[in-house]
């Protein structure tokens, strides 16, 4: 139980340096002059999640968004950095919850049910963390919206045009990526620790 734990607490700090590593890798759209852009630093948050867990998940999620927010801050009002940063990224673990599912399938060897429940989950995650940065918009950029554009819309369709395609291109990786890892460095009986 304790060498499993340190294996645990030993991938999360990995996948926190590694999705601040993936962080720097990404695309601004033009439009995104306000933030927002293009990239997979999501994927090791998912990877661990459906790996171990939603505590580990979204353990993860959140020190990398404090990781994220220190690279490269952006504030406006410090609910405005938890929802952003904390509350987004930390969404993304929420994943995890499928994690008990993903293993199954993957011992089942179903190729098409082991895709199938990674995306699912993995959509939870990626969702979850729209919802986040939807609500931020909200409630501090609502003032930026067009005229006459209703301002759920303008944060949805704002947030969207970057997450949507981080998450699609995300969701493949991770399900090449998790089964792949889960037999080469199987998790334990429990699966999740911390």
């Amino acid at each position: 139980m304790r060498s499993e734990r340190i294996r645990t607490t030993v991938e999360v700090a990995l996948c926190v340096g590694l999705a601040a590593v993936l962080s720097v890798w990404k695309v601004t759209l033009p439009w995104n002059i306000a933030g927002g852009s293009i990239s997979l630093a999501m994927l090791p948050i998912f990877v661990i999640a459906l790996r171990r867990g939603v505590i580990a998940g979204v353990v993860t999620g959140l020190l990398y968004g404090v990781i994220d927010y220190l690279l490269e801050p952006f504030f406006v009002h410090w609910i405005q950095v938890l929802l952003d940063y904390g509350v987004a990224f930390a969404a993304c673990g929420l994943a995890g919850v499928g994690a008990a599912s993903v293993r199954s399938a993957i011992q089942r060897s179903s190729s098409a049910s082991v895709v199938l429940t990674i995306t699912v989950w993995t959509a939870l995650g990626g969702l979850s963390r729209l919802a986040a940065s939807v609500l931020s918009g909200i409630v501090f950029f609502g003032a930026d919206a067009p005229a006459g554009q209703p301002v759920v819309l303008y944060s949805l369709l704002y947030n969207a045009s970057y997450l949507v395609p981080s998450l699609l291109a995300t969701v493949v990786l991770t399900a090449v990526i998790v089964p792949v890892l889960s037999r080469a460095v199987p998790v334990g009986e429990q699966g999740r620790v911390i």
